[in-house]
Parts: C-alpha cells; structure tokens; sequence
C-alpha cells in the first residue's frame, strides 16, 4: 500500500513538474512571437552591420514572418495542449469526473497569465532585447517545424481562395513612405521628434507628391531683365536685385532669352574697356532653362544637381512661361525657412493681438500648415487665396467671410481678381469677437 501511495505521489510530482516546465515554453513562444514581429527591422539592420550575430539571425527570421508565426504557433499549441491534458489526467485522478472542470479552469488561469499576457508584455515592453535574446533558439525550431509550418500555410491559402480571399501576393497595406511617415508622426505625438526634424523628414517623404507649380515662384511675383532696356538700366537692376540670377527676357515677358547670374556680370565690368554704358547683357548670360510645370520635386531635384544649376524657368503644357523654380525653392521643402517652432516667420504672415493670423494671398498653404503646425489641404490649390478661391467657388468681395476646415477666413484686400490679404481664425473664435 505504500509503494502503491509512494509511487502516486511520484507520478503526481512528475506530472506536475512537467506541466510547469511546458507552461515556460509555451511562454517562450508566446514572447518569441511577440518579439521577432515587434523587432525594429532598421535597428536589427544597424546591429548586423555592427557585427552583432544574433541582429543577423532576427533578420532572418523575419524575412518570413508568415513562416516565423505559423511555426511559433504550432509549438505553442503543441505544449498548451500537452500541458492541458497532463493536467487534467493528474486531476481526474484525485478529484475524479470533477477533475476536468478544475483542471479547465485552472489550466486557463495559468495559460492567460503566464503563458501569454507575461511573457507578451514583458516582450513588447524591450522587443529588440527580447528578440536578440531568443533568435539563437527559435531559429533551430524553426529549422526542424519551418517545413511543417509552410505546408499549413498553404492549405491555409488553398482554403480562403475557395473564398476569394487571395494572399499570394502579400501586397503592403502602406507603402515605404507611408510608413516612415506614420513613424515619424507617432515619434512626435509621443514627445520624441521635435515639430521642426518631422517637418524635415516629412517634406523629404513629400518630394516625390509635389509638382514644380507647388513651390515655383509664379510669374506674377518673378523679377526679370528685358534686354532692351539700356544695358546701365539692366546692369542697375541686376546689382540692386537681392536674387543672384535674374532671367532675361525680350519683347514680352513669355520670351526668356537667357539667365544672368550677377558673378557673370561683375567678371565681365571688371574686364578692361567694359563700361555699363557698352555691356552686351544679352552675350553674357547663360541659356535657360525650361522645365514642365507638372514634373515632380525629387526629379527636379536630382535634375538640379545632375546639371548644377540653381535655376529653371517652368512652362506649362502649351509652353507659355508659368515662373521659376530653383534649388533653394526645393530645399526650402526639407528644411524649412522656421527659425523657431513656436515663432511664425514666413514672410506676409502675422500674428494679432486678438490670436487671428493675417497673410498674404500669395503664401503657400504647405509653409502656413508648416508654420502653424495646420491641416489646410494644398491638393487642389497652392496658396491661401486659392484655396478660398476654390472652397467659395467664386472670387470673393473685400469683407466676405468663410469657412471651412475648422478656420474662418476673411478676404481684407482684394486688386482686380487677386485676393491680397485675408485674416484667418479658428472658426470656434469667430463668436468670441467683437
């Protein structure tokens, strides 16, 4: 009777040594999981790079998620399942039929809590560490399982095709720059990226969205030389003109001759002989040149550095002049021309007393959202006056009002059919003044 009662004992102590030994694998892969599909894959690229073997074995293993995950699961089941039944063999033979109730409950306490919200929390807490600290076992299993993981993939697949659910191509829901962008975002909703570095990485990530008419300057605003002036009249303009390159233009404004830069200038006044009175403006400038108003700001960009130019003269489809773009106009969209990210300093923006914002028309909605940390949308108009112009769907009158996208705009100035000056709100302030 005591050999019978000893050996009982035994088995029960086995039993339930083994299950606590299966409850800290199937923590193992639930944390494994976790980790290797939280893992920075940017941060495990710069660790391998670094020499750190196991960033390399990260990598890999999540080169194949689908792979990964499928046979962390099936390890994971395997034991819950084995350490389920061991459990309730154990109690069924001390409690009897009641048993598999007691083992059910107590089975499910313990797998929730140790087996799957410790372990998961403790991974997402540090997923690079934990990752780094488990790819060296995970990567045999998966190794031996990998193969039985891929064939219930694709039966997987084999059975939601039936349904018209294909996932053969594995296509991202976001794209690269959408989620570097998110990314970055996310960073500074959470404190850890300054308003002016996201305004930064955001306006490389826009490169490749916006059009040379978004940021060129239009032909209204452009200053230029027309060659038949008297060459001291040009050769005035050009050294009182804040802009080292001009163009040239003769006839009419749509004709660009050429592009002066005013080094060209002051090398050719200080050759021997040149006076103001006898320059040839025409013989010293250079050729310009003319670029669509629809190509994009990274292929301006790349175009601008490939030919080492600062300046081109933008054309629309029918060849008529539209304005200018340059160099700097491109990597005012990186960097910004913010001194502070709390000041507003574009020029024809100002700040009142009473919280409004007075602009001028022809400022960009891309640099107020910049500045003011706004939303307005810029798809279907580059500056502020456009953007009234195509809301209202009319030109407005001087003291018209509207609103839209949470902001009171109203029109202050108006010459001709060009909206010069408006005062915007929060739409939610407009009631408060007086």
């Amino acid at each position: 009777m005591t050999d019978v009662l000893l050996g009982f004992l035994t088995e029960c102590w086995l039993s339930l040594l083994s299950v606590i030994c299966l409850l800290v694998i199937s923590a193992f892969f639930s944390g494994s999981e976790t980790a290797l599909t939280a893992a920075s894959r940017s941060r495990m690229h710069t660790l391998e790079n670094n020499g750190e073997e196991r960033a390399g074995m990260v990598t890999r293993l999540i080169e194949r998620r689908d792979r990964l995950i499928g046979t962390l699961l099936i390890g994971n089941n395997l034991v819950n399942i084995l350490a389920s039944s061991l459990t309730t063999s154990l109690l069924i033979g001390l409690f009897g039929d009641s048993g598999v109730a007691i083992a059910t409950v107590a089975m499910t306490v313990l797998l929730v809590i140790f087996s799957e919200v410790l372990p998961k929390s403790w991974a997402i807490a540090s997923p690079d560490r934990f990752a780094l600290a488990v790819a060296p076992w995970v990567r045999p299993f998966v190794a031996v399982v990998g193969p039985i993981s891929s064939l219930v993939n694709a039966i997987v697949r084999r059975i939601l095709h039936l349904f018209g659910i294909n996932l053969s191509s594995d296509l991202p829901m976001l794209t690269a720059h959408e989620e570097l962008r998110g990314a970055v975002n996310l960073l500074h909703r959470e404190g850890s990226v300054i308003k002016a570095d996201r305004d930064r990485l955001g306006g490389v990530l826009d490169l490749g969205e916006l059009e040379v008419s978004d940021v060129m300057i239009h032909r209204t605003g452009m200053r230029a030389i027309n060659a038949d002036d008297p060459p001291q009249t040009c050769v005035r303009e050009i050294l009182e003109s804040p802009f080292t390159r001009l163009p040239l233009w003769r006839g009419s404004a749509d004709n660009i001759i050429g592009v002066v830069h005013s080094k060209d200038l002051l090398r050719a006044l200080a050759e021997p002989n040149v006076e103001p009175e006898t320059l040839d403006i025409v013989k010293i400038a250079q050729k310009p040149w003319f670029v669509p108003d629809s190509t994009n700001l990274k292929d301006q960009l790349n175009a601008f550095l490939r030919r080492k130019l600062h300046l081109a003269i933008v054309v629309d489809e029918y060849g008529q002049v539209q304005g200018l773009v340059t160099l700097e106009d491109i990597l005012e969209e990186i960097v910004g021309d913010i001194a502070d990210e709390h000041d507003i300093d574009i020029q024809g923006v100002r700040q009142e007393a009473d919280g409004s914002i007075v602009v001028d028309g022809s400022v960009p909605i891309r640099d107020l959202n910049r500045a003011l940390d706004w939303s307005l949308p810029d798809e279907e108009a580059t500056t502020v006056a456009g953007l009234v112009i195509h809301e209202s769907k009319s030109i407005p009158e001087e003291r018209q009002a509207f609103t839209f996208y949470g902001k009171r705009f109203t029109v202050m100035k108006r010459v001709k059919n060009r909206i010069t000056k408006l005062r915007i709100r929060a739409a939610e302030d407009e009631g408060q003044v007086g």
